[in-house]
């Protein structure tokens, strides 16, 4: 009984879709994965950019979207997708968080698609191209430089104090390291003209100046 129960069920959940309702939605995830290929290659910063990736992102909103259809026609066919899909471990490493948003915008254009919401996986792209453009507008504040002194005993130590409380926005003293005599200082400074400032560290007699910058963002 349960079995007769269940084939009925089966087939009346197994349908067909038309051929012309595939390509055409094969055709739109092929659009799609086109421009996020370009918003994704426009928009992200040239040390994090990965071609690799962005293929990838491509073909993703056409597979999904080709999943999607699977889904609908067969249940059996969609029973073993899921069960498959559940097995697969991704281990690539993901170098910027930002390529998260990307990853999920691609999945979602493809279950849109996939469902026949084409307006919606249109307003999706639109939408989203619009917030990635404002907030990659928007200024990250620049972190502070490290400054490193390397210093004899015999240094003069205020005429040092006196420099960086001039040509300094902020100097906060975060380290320092005593040995054979010479004493190391790791300072946290916010400065505009960062030549100028080793330049007249570097006029002290024995005094060794190392400035560097750090590339990334900070919120603070």
């Amino acid at each position: 009984m349960m079995v007769e129960m269940l084939k009925e069920f089966i087939h009346d959940h197994n349908g067909s879709i038309a051929t012309e309702t595939m390509v055409l939605t094969l055709v739109l995830s092929c659009i799609a994965g086109v421009y996020l290929f370009a918003v994704y290659k426009l928009f992200t910063r040239s040390e994090f950019y990965s071609k690799d990736f962005n293929v990838t992102l491509t073909g993703l909103v056409v597979v999904v979207s080709a999943i999607m259809l699977a889904m609908q026609s067969n249940l059996i066919v969609s029973l073993g997708m899921v069960g498959a899909l559940s097995i697969v471990r991704f281990r690539t490493a993901v170098k910027n968080p930002l390529d998260l948003l990307y990853l999920f915008w691609a999945i979602s254009c493809g279950i849109i698609c996939g469902i026949g919401l084409y307006a919606l996986a249109a307003m999706l792209c639109a939408i989203m191209t619009v917030l990635v453009f404002i907030e990659e507008k928007i200024p990250n504040s620049r972190a502070p430089m490290v400054l490193v002194l390397r210093l004899p005993a015999d240094a003069d130590r205020e005429r040092i104090a006196s420099i960086l409380s001039k040509m300094t926005q902020a100097c906060h003293e975060k380290s320092v390291i005593i040995q054979n005599g010479e004493k190391e200082c790791i300072y946290e400074v916010r400065v505009k003209e960062k030549e100028s400032l080793a330049s007249e560290l570097g006029k002290i007699p024995g005094l060794s100046v190392t400035l560097v910058e750090h590339h990334g963002e900070y919120r603070g």
